[in-house]
């Protein structure tokens, strides 16, 4: 495994941070915080323009032809800053999937996606379903077209998306749709880090096929692979600007005429914290790294997703208790760290989720 990063991840990893930089600032933070919906808007269309958004997608729908690590880069870096846009789910997911397994007017999407005009997001979780390979959600086909029956949670920017993904149930198998969120029922749902995130509820919904019934577990396993992926990624972003606050804050504080971190209590905790960090950025590498190279990937991956639930409890309690007071102080910029790398851990499935899935996998035969 070569764990050097690309020049292409160098190089969408400083502009990403460089547009974040500018644009996302603790004051931007606190006020997306008391607005009606934690969107980013003029972070999203700077993203857009400078390319950031289309730059992993595929030549056929106005990309430069990157790829995973490329966008695992991109949401490191939109991790650090907490930032408030749907760079996973429209354009890594929606656009993603559009590209590889659409027709052409589902690719034309694809590329309005990337340029920033429309955006697309996937409904991969459903309430007391702890295995998204097998939705509940059904799907029959008639005369008018295909129609969807169910009910998904916890969907990103819904309420803002021009068409969702879902998978759903066909005679026993699985495949992924295409709906349209004015023909559902959006109702919104309150998550810790106010992610804009909505229950879609199907009642013979009309959608459109992605691909065949045939290919529709390639397609959704392509789906949940670059999810679980992309949340890690994003994780590890969170955690490691986590650590760095607390680090420098340890260094400001005195108690007793000492920095904090002078202490060997506090040490100990922040030496922890590193070390999780550093557990989680090798996940995330194995796996972005086995993920472009074509290789079986799902034990990294579910390793990845793992680690960025259990270490990231770890070190957002950790930044926390450090902090003391003020950790707890919603006006803090260590609070919207603590949110995040909480809806992080739980998103898609906890640490106890990833390692039941690790566990089958390894106990399948060979």
């Amino acid at each position: 495994m070569d764990f050097t990063p690309t020049e292409a991840q160098l190089d969408l990893a400083r502009l990403t941070g460089e547009v974040c930089a500018k644009l996302v600032t603790a004051d931007r933070l606190r006020e997306l915080d008391t607005a009606d919906e934690r969107f980013d808007e003029t972070l999203w269309h700077s993203l857009a323009e400078t390319g950031v958004l289309a730059a992993a997608l595929p030549e056929a729908v106005g990309g430069s032809d990157l790829g995973v690590l490329e966008q695992t880069a991109v949401l490191r870096e939109l991790g650090k800053y907490v930032a408030a846009v749907p760079y996973l789910w429209s354009i890594v997911l929606g656009a993603g999937a559009l590209a590889r397994f659409g027709d052409a007017a589902q690719q034309d999407r694809a590329t309005q996606a990337g340029a920033g005009r429309i955006i697309l997001t996937a409904a991969l979780a459903e309430e007391h379903n702890w295995e998204p390979t097998k939705p509940i959600t059904t799907a029959a086909e008639t005369d008018g077209g295909w129609r969807l029956t169910g009910a998904k949670t916890t969907v990103p920017f819904a309420n803002r998306a021009d068409r969702i993904l879902v998978p759903a149930t066909v005679s026993g198998t699985v495949a992924v749709f295409l709906v349209d969120p004015a023909a559902a029922t959006v109702t919104a749902q309150q998550v810790v880090d106010r992610t804009p995130e909505y229950a879609v509820d199907l009642a013979d919904t009309p959608a459109e096929l992605v691909g065949t019934v045939e290919s529709g577990a390639e397609i959704l396993d392509w789906i949940l692979t670059r999810a679980w992926l992309g949340l890690s990624a994003a994780q590890l972003g969170t955690i490691e600007r986590a650590l760095e606050l607390v680090a420098e804050y340890t260094r400001e504080r005195e108690q007793f005429g000492k920095a904090v971190g002078s202490f060997q209590a506090v040490a100990q905790r922040l030496a922890d914290a590193y070390i999780d960090v550093q557990g989680l950025r090798l996940a995330v590498t194995q796996a972005a790294w086995l993920l472009s190279e074509d290789l079986p990937s799902a034990e990294a991956v579910h390793t990845a997703k793992f680690w960025a639930a259990d270490a990231g409890h770890r070190v957002a309690h950790t930044v926390v208790h450090v902090h003391g007071g003020v950790g707890i102080d919603r006006d803090h910029i260590v609070h919207n760290y603590f949110t995040a790398a909480k809806h992080h851990e739980f998103a898609l499935g906890g640490g106890t989720d990833h390692l039941r899935a690790l566990g089958a996998l390894l106990a399948a035969p060979a």
